[in-house]
């Protein structure tokens, strides 16, 4: 199995280190890439006005992956172009790591919170979870006062995220907790420990559910349907205008960033 990553974001800078993470966890028939955008889009997504900007390279990637992957990961809490993306993904699946990881924490327990970065992201990640119809699970969702690139200072951010944690376990009555942020990876293993409750990583909650859902694709052919509000646009439509030519012609995954599984 093929499962291609994308930081949805013009910096590579996580890229090795996140297919280190995903190459230690993954199946070991499955390959993993990961890659980002190119140097001119924005390097995070915390406003709107950037996710806007990145949604047709998302869908481009998407469009690409379904020629050589089973699946497909977009890499951002907001689950930015999801919908757009597996218009086009053909048989590939498609995933993100809001509907992953409430898919996950429904199975694991009752209730669930978020432990998000900012609080101007709360607005958009509470309409995705009412989307998914999970809202009457979600016990809560706190924000850490951290943007995207403040979470790999180690020391600092786990005590936040302990603390903050903690509140949503004892005092929202939180059964699982999620990390609201990509960005966050490297930490669910000492938050659960230390807080006695599972901890979704955000970068490894949809790759595995990417992993699960590609398996059963392969084997029992639960490919995204095609059907009704699933049906992907014409093929005739595509080449006759010319859509996606100009995204693979200037590609928007660098190359430099792509990074093989071991």
């Amino acid at each position: 199995m093929h499962i291609r990553y994308l930081n949805p974001v013009g910096t590579d800078v996580y890229d090795a280190e996140m297919a280190d993470t995903l190459n230690r966890y993954k199946q070991p028939e499955t390959t993993v890439e990961v890659v980002s955008l190119a140097s001119d889009r924005p390097k995070h997504l915390e406003y709107h006005a950037y996710e806007a900007l990145v949604v047709g390279d998302i869908v481009a990637q998407a469009r690409a992956a379904a020629r050589d992957c089973d699946a497909f990961v977009i890499g951002c809490f907001y689950d930015v172009g999801l919908r757009d993306a597996r218009e086009v993904s053909g048989r590939a699946i498609v995933t993100a790591p809001c509907e992953s990881a409430c898919a996950i924490a429904r199975s694991l327990g009752n209730t669930f919170s978020v432990l998000v970065g900012r609080r101007k992201w709360i607005p958009k990640m509470a309409e995705n979870v009412c989307l998914y119809g999970h809202e009457h699970a979600m016990a809560s969702m706190r924000p850490m006062e951290l943007g995207v690139h403040d979470f790999q200072n180690d020391d600092v951010v786990y005590e936040r995220m302990l603390s903050v944690g903690r509140a949503c376990v004892e005092e929202d009555g939180a059964e699982v907790l999620m990390l609201g942020c990509t960005a966050s990876f490297g930490f669910c293993d000492r938050l659960q420990e230390a807080l006695g409750v599972p901890v979704l990583d955000a970068m490894l909650a949809p790759f595995k559910y990417a992993e699960f859902l590609g398996d059963t694709a392969l084997r029992l052919g639960w490919t995204p349907s095609r059907k009704w509000g699933s049906e992907a646009p014409p093929e005739s439509e595509i080449a006759d205008w010319g859509l996606f030519a100009e995204a693979s012609a200037r590609e928007t995954a660098k190359p430099e960033t792509l990074v093989p599984a071991e």
